[in-house]
């Protein structure tokens, strides 16, 4: 695919990002983009591989290796290359229903993946994905597709994140009616306030996709929690199916020694207000902001630094972030070889801002926090923190053990717990029935998804737990055609 020799001839090259220190200043979008030319040569580098692992979609050592939703990458990169644009948009969306969303947020497990990867840079597949669907967007070749007939049978989804978006397209391009039950104010779910509007632009973005969708005819009902606004036993009685898709919102806390005192919050009520904010929605006075504080953030992934760069735009004090693992490699060790996700030393954009304003990586590794001081208020004001190493217990478990003497004690007014999800809220499975998993997950086999009720599905991180964007895409567009199949006895749908 490609040219044959294009990955001798051309080097790896990505489009430049606006700079640290002035990208900070604003809450936009801050990547630059490639010519044509460029674009066309990074896609060049596509090898005629033979077996593309790239779009493979696999778990390895709990990772995901190739794209989850199996992306056609070599036939789309080589339509680039000849400069087949809208072809390449076609391609692209026979398998993916939001390539705007993934060309900005996911981490590429397709190029970890890569033959070329193997020694040598791997192809830019990300950078070249989501420059064919903006084309799209540029050239008006992405547009309403609603269905030509309807079969009278109506669906409700619970939930608007990329799970939810993607099962109900799917089910309204079978013909279904489809209303999609939204919690917040507005829809999208983490597309819209779990990731900041300088990686996932709302109104140009998120919108824009979802008046799309309406004007495919999906109903978006926003402001209803089922369970508490919205009966769950109404949606059983007024849908002849039900797809979940609530994602995994239960936030791991840090049950330490002053967990309540006022300016330690999770990191999602954080993003949360910060968006609203940015989308003129919050209150007067935030309750949540970081200027002229000393932050901390605790939990070193993707929620981490989308707290380290909201706190850096809002202007904090001081930042660190604490990571109760080790610090990764600069290269692949010999227990990650590829195709693995790569387990390596990355600087992301947040800390990538941090590092221009502070002189260095605000990451600190091996450490974990033992206890929040409070002020005479009721406030944070101190915490301190040990250092650990990991050691094998008796079970062959790999656990924290605290290093005696390395306590030491740091200011803080804010502190953003990022440590990831538990898995979904219970409410609303209890309400309807539907049977849990080992994990609290909602019980439902992957590949059919139904749960213990008939006619009540569930895709995305309420089923899987805590996960990527395109793995709820890839999800979200299973459960449709499986519920497709359960109200038709037969299913068209991919």
């Amino acid at each position: 695919m490609g040219k044959p020799t294009g990955f001798i001839e051309y080097l790896r090259e990505l489009p430049l990002d606006r700079s640290p220190t002035e990208r900070v200043r604003d809450w936009k979008e801050f990547h630059h983009h490639l010519d044509e030319k460029s674009l066309r040569n990074q896609a060049a580098r596509c090898m005629d591989c033979g077996v593309p692992f790239c779009h493979t979609g696999k778990l390895m050592s709990g990772g995901a290796s190739g794209c989850p939703v199996n992306n056609l990458i070599p036939e789309w990169n080589d339509l680039v290359y000849r400069g087949l644009w809208r072809e390449a948009l076609e391609r692209l969306h026979k398998t993916n229903n939001f390539p705007e969303f993934t060309g900005r947020v996911c981490p590429a497990p397709c190029e970890g993946s890569c033959v070329l990867g193997i020694n040598a840079p791997p192809v830019t597949i990300k950078n070249i994905e989501n420059t064919i669907i903006e084309r799209g967007f540029e050239e008006g070749w992405v547009n309403a597709e609603p269905p030509k007939t309807r079969t009278g049978k109506k669906v409700a989804v619970v939930g608007s994140g990329p799970a939810g978006l993607a099962a109900a397209q799917q089910l309204n391009r079978a013909g279904h009616s489809v209303t999609v039950l939204e919690r917040a104010d507005r829809p999208g779910g983490l597309l819209m306030y779990g990731i900041p509007n300088m990686k996932l632009d709302k109104q140009q973005v998120v919108m824009r996709r979802i008046k799309l969708l309406e004007e495919e005819g999906i109903k978006f009902v926003c402001n209803a929690n089922v369970g508490e606004n919205y009966e769950a036993e109404m949606m059983r009685r007024d849908f002849d199916a039900i797809v979940l898709c609530t994602g995994a919102t239960a936030p791991r806390d840090l049950p330490i020694e002053g967990r309540n005192l006022l300016g330690v919050h999770f990191a999602m009520d954080y993003l949360t207000e910060a968006t609203r904010s940015v989308l003129g929605k919050a209150p007067a006075k935030a309750q949540i902001h970081a200027k002229g504080l000393d932050v901390v953030v605790i939990g070193g992934g993707d929620t981490g630094t989308d707290c380290v760069g909201s706190a850096m735009r809002q202007g904090c004090r001081t930042l660190t972030q604490f990571e109760i693992m080790a610090k990764p490699p600069l290269e692949r060790a010999a227990d990650n070889p590829w195709p693995e996700w790569p387990r390596v030393y990355k600087m992301d954009y947040g800390q990538e801002e941090a590092a221009a304003r502070f002189g260095r990586d605000p990451r600190a590794y091996l450490t974990t926090v033992k206890k929040f001081i409070g002020d005479a208020e009721g406030r944070v004001k101190e915490l301190v923190t040990v250092d650990v190493r990991w050691e094998s217990n008796e079970r062959g478990q790999y656990t924290p053990v605290e290093l005696p003497g390395t306590e030491r004690t740091q200011p803080v007014q804010l502190v953003l717990l990022a440590m990831g999800f538990t898995g979904p809220e219970f409410a609303l499975p209890k309400d309807l029935g539907v049977a849990l998993d080992e994990r609290r997950n909602v019980k439902a086999e992957y590949g059919a998804y139904s749960t213990s009720v008939p006619g009540v599905f569930a895709a995305g991180d309420c089923r899987r737990g805590q996960s990527l964007v395109v793995w709820a895409i890839n999800e979200g567009r299973g459960a449709a055609r499986e519920c497709d199949r359960w109200l038709m006895g037969k299913t068209d749908l991919p």
